[in-house]
């Protein structure tokens, strides 16, 4: 059974920094993809970021773009999103999701798995 567990989600200040980590159990680590989506109370899912796990390329959506790294330890099965100058538009529910392909995709349907989500929320 895939499993995903985000945690490391808080209160901040703007300006400050987090870092979310999404531990994956049940899956080949080195052969599935694993993203990070976002969602704040009435808007819909937002992809911020992906890694592709045959060649270790990242993706990052436009707003968080230049503030936000996303990286993978393979030894602990783990996948994390360093977050920086948190701005308070980035106050939603984080998730990690994974797909059983190396690569990842736009389209969040194709996304099969996902993590119960950890909250993020910047204040001014």
């Amino acid at each position: 059974e895939v499993q995903l567990v985000e945690s490391g989600g808080g209160l901040v200040q703007a300006g400050e920094s987090l870092r979310l980590s999404c531990a994956a159990s049940g899956l080949p680590f080195a052969d599935y993809a694993i993203a990070w989506f976002r969602q704040a109370p009435g808007k819909e899912r937002e992809g911020i970021s992906c890694i592709n796990s045959n060649n270790g390329d990242t993706y990052y959506g436009d707003s968080v773009e230049g503030r936000f790294t996303t990286s993978n330890d393979y030894a602990k099965k783990t996948v994390y999103l360093q977050m920086k100058d948190l701005k308070p538009e980035d106050t939603a529910v984080y998730y990690c999701s994974t797909r059983d392909h190396p690569y990842g995709s736009k389209s969040v349907a194709e996304w099969r798995y996902w993590g119960q989500g950890t909250q993020v929320t910047v204040s001014l």
